[in-house]
């Protein structure tokens, strides 16, 4: 089926490898290859691997663009239209027939073809393209597959491609028992020559979504000065479809063809950016064009440093997309496509310096996503917990632990982690979970239309014009071609996955807000009091609206689309749907139920109506159960700390004695942290019996720390550790417990003359602070005997003269101790 050398468009550097491809698929029955962007393996690879297999070849590509291309490009080389012997399926099209050999699918339908036909019947050999890129449905269709291999189409060839080095993880992967072999094509790139140019004066780092508009302008000039400076075509990479759109703004006036390149172009925007025109083209391109697709023509490559990855908020539920550094393995892609046709040039919008603090490599989407629709293919495939599938990387034990509570919430599983038939009507609808069960449940209550309409407005693939939803439903519900189309494709898809329903009398306000609310009820939000533009979340997080939102004095929103930037306490609604309380309520679920919680500074009773971390009613509980106080005492100790109880001196010395006595002698004396004497504290009968703060300010403090101490000890507290010390004077002096590892008495140096040894203290020998007669420390030490030999003759000198008429004796451990100068006359 590959057609001869010397056939225009196919003599590439895959070619050379195609007999040991050959060797090893047919040795191993799966193999890696490993060859660079423009080196011709996603076209020549698949029609070689046809000619050699008398079952269809299935190519799978990450996006629906780069699958749409493939079977144009691969179809071009026979000289055949789309859908003979090569065709594509995406989600909501397909051109395909019976005499299709080749068709290249979404990696996300093939994940759908294998749980619905895991043998795929009539399939001799599956190849996933651009492996590197690790998406989720990437991953899964990989684990699958090697799964299906395994165990039920050993025959089955399997291929992985990759336009990165990283090869030995997907052999070991591939592998039975030996990893399979690995099959490397070394392109034939031309030289190509870095520029650096980092914007000047320096613009602010990517925020969030955000990118700075300085950044912009510097893409649009650098631009300029690569058609300037180069040859052949420029090809821009951007981080999205709104900063594509930014530069092209820029771009006005330029002597060259601007072509947007995206994943939400219509077919016919993306055909105009891949083909070649009359006059020299300058194509804006997402990532998308770092390996899944070859741009001809192109001589020139402007690389804003920057790409948008998904990122998901487990504490909030929210998921956003983030602007991040590229890696230094994506900027080497993106500056190869500027070396297929002859030498060229990559202009780097960052310092030279800045490359090698570049990550290596892209974070895989599997540690960072959201996980619930990879949560729910497990469980369909019978391995909830994916053990024993070969997974690239295994999913966040945190990520996947917050998306079964999702699937448990939606009924798609059940305590067991086993789909549940509605799991599987939930994965038919080919949506995130979240997403099915608004259609699935919202068409009886608006109608099946209706109900698609807006689950296709929600999906990631319309972009939204406002934060209002049933303005840009109506918008495009008026428009033609480009968004419109898509949307409309994507709202048949849905809508022939429904059983008709009757038409309700609903209007589109209130349609749209119960779809809404049933995709996400977590984020059903009231406004906060005293008006203005912040709302609660059921799910209990703050939302803002933006300023020029077109939602202003909406009590009640059903949320659409939030994210939370970096560094800001609340999340940003995106779009949304106002609602009323009623809806709310329908869709929230309302519960009632007795509290008691410590809340601004005392414990408060009440039967409490809320939906989610929403109060709608409180009414005052005027019996509450006496456990359930005292827990909220309790939580009052822990969450304000010990300032809650009245600390005298007395108590505060006993705690010090305490800790002490735990850090020289240790169990069972009691530890006194804030920690744990918050929650020895909360344990006590006097605490327990507490009901306010007030309360606990009554709280004998000394007998609640004496109650800690167990009985068997109790009786030796004050002679192991205690308060005073007897010195020779017969003075009884203070001890410092205020560290506890390290018992302190200071002491005038006559006073513990006749002492060959400090006491044990604590468990520890005591450290003595010596004082002089003025009461300046002159030494320190827990030694003693020692400091009596080796470091009291310097001491004695130096006093000897600062203070003659005090006793000095030569050997103090057999001297008598004196608090009093020696009389005039009298010997020292």
């Amino acid at each position: 089926m590959l057609p001869p050398p010397g056939t225009p468009g196919t003599d590439l550097p895959v070619r050379a490898v195609l007999p040991a491809l050959h060797i090893a698929l047919a040795g191993a029955g799966s193999a890696v290859l490993v060859a660079p962007p423009g080196t011709g393996k996603t076209t020549l690879v698949p029609l070689a691997l046809a000619g050699e297999l008398p079952g269809r070849v299935l190519v799978a590509e990450p996006r629906r663009l780069a699958t749409r291309a493939a079977a144009r490009r691969m179809a071009a080389l026979l000289g055949e239209p789309v859908g003979r012997s090569v065709g594509y399926s995406v989600r909501g099209d397909s051109r395909r027939s019976g005499a299709t050999q080749v068709e290249v699918v979404t990696t996300g339908l093939l994940v759908r073809r294998l749980q619905a036909d895991p043998e795929l019947a009539g399939v001799d050999a599956v190849v996933l393209d651009e492996c590197h890129e690790r998406h989720l449905d990437t991953d899964l269709a990989l684990a699958f597959l090697v799964d299906v291999r395994a165990a039920l189409r050993p025959e089955l060839r399997l291929l992985a491609m990759s336009a990165t080095a990283q090869a030995g993880r997907l052999a070991v992967l591939l592998g039975a028992t030996t990893p399979a072999p690995v099959v490397e094509a070394t392109g034939t790139l031309h030289d190509v020559q870095p520029v650096w140019c980092p914007p000047e004066p320096p613009v602010a780092p990517p925020h969030g979504s955000r990118v700075d508009p300085r950044l912009l302008d510097a893409v649009a000039a650098t631009t300029r000065r690569a058609l300037a400076e180069a040859p052949g075509d420029v090809l821009v990479f951007l981080p999205g479809a709104a900063e594509i759109a930014g530069v092209d703004t820029r771009l006005d006036g330029l002597d060259a063809d601007v072509r947007p390149l995206h994943g939400r172009l219509p077919a016919a925007g993306q055909d105009a950016a891949l083909t070649p025109g009359p006059r020299r083209r300058v194509v804006l391109a997402t990532d998308v064009a770092e390996s899944s697709l070859t741009v001809p023509g192109v001589r020139a490559v402007v690389d804003a440093g920057l790409a948008r990855v998904p990122r998901f908020d487990l504490a909030r539920g929210l998921g956003a997309l983030a602007t991040v550094r590229v890696s230094r393995s994506s900027a080497v892609q993106r500056a190869g496509r500027a070396g297929r046709e002859g030498t060229g040039r990559v202009y780097r919008l960052w310092a030279e310096a800045e490359q090698a603090r570049l990550p290596a490599a892209p974070e895989p989407e599997i540690a960072v996503a959201d996980l619930t629709g990879l949560a729910l293919e497990l469980a369909c495939w019978g391995t909830p917990d994916g053990a024993g599938l070969s997974l690239p990387d295994p999913p966040p034990a945190a990520a996947l632990a917050v998306a079964w509570d999702t699937l448990r919430e939606l009924g798609a599983v059940d305590d067991a982690g086993r789909v549940t038939p509605r799991g599987r009507s939930l994965t038919a609808v080919g949506a995130h979970p979240r997403l099915a069960r608004a259609l699935l449940d919202g068409a009886p209550l608006v109608g099946r239309r209706r109900a698609a309409e807006v689950v296709a407005l929600l999906s990631a693939d319309v972009p939204g014009r406002s934060d209002d939803l049933v303005a840009d439903w109506r918008a495009l519900r008026a428009a033609r071609g480009g968004a419109a189309a898509r949307w409309r494709e994507e709202a048949d898809r849905l809508a022939r996955a429904l059983p008709a329903t009757a038409g309700t009398g609903l209007t589109d306000d209130a349609a749209a807000g119960l779809v809404v609310a049933l995709a996400h009820p977590g984020w059903l939000a009231r406004r906060r009091p005293g008006g203005g533009r912040t709302y609660l979340l059921a799910a209990g997080t703050g939302a803002e609206l933006a300023p020029s939102t077109d939602l202003t004095g909406a009590g009640w929103l059903a949320v659409a689309a939030a994210d939370r930037q970096p560094g800001r306490r609340d999340a940003r609604v995106r779009q949304a749907v106002a609602i009323d309380e009623a809806t709310a309520r329908e869709v929230g679920g309302v519960t009632e139920e007795p509290e008691v919680v410590w809340r601004d500074g005392d414990v408060a009773a009440a039967r409490v109506e809320r939906l989610g971390a929403i109060v709608l009613a409180e009414r005052p509980l005027p019996d509450p159960d006496p456990a359930a106080v005292a827990a909220a005492v309790a939580e009052g100790l822990r969450r304000e700390g010990l300032a809650l109880l009245r600390w005298t001196p007395a108590a505060t010395v006993l705690r010090e004695r305490l800790a002490a006595a735990h850090a020289g002698l240790g169990p069972p004396w009691p530890a006194v942290d804030d920690e744990a004497l918050g929650a020895a504290l909360a344990a006590t009968p006097a605490v327990g019996a507490a009901r306010s703060r007030a309360d606990l300010a009554r709280i004998d403090v000394v007998a609640a720390l004496r109650a800690l101490v167990p009985w068997q000890l109790a009786g030796r507290f004050d002679e192991l550790v205690p308060e005073r010390v007897e010195v020779p004077t017969g003075s009884r002096l203070r001890v410092d417990y205020g560290d506890p590892e390290v018992p302190t008495l200071s002491v005038r140096v006559q006073e513990v003359f006749g002492w060959a040894a400090a006491p044990t203290v604590a468990g520890r020998p005591l450290r003595l602070q010596l004082l002089s007669p003025a009461a300046r420390v002159v030494a320190t030490t827990s030694d003693l005997a020692g400091f009596w030999v080796t470091g009291y003759p310097a001491v004695r000198s130096e006093l000897r003269g600062r203070y003659p008429r005090h006793p000095w004796p030569e050997d103090p451990a057999t001297a008598p101790a004196t608090r009093r100068a020696t009389p005039r006359g009298r010997p020292r």
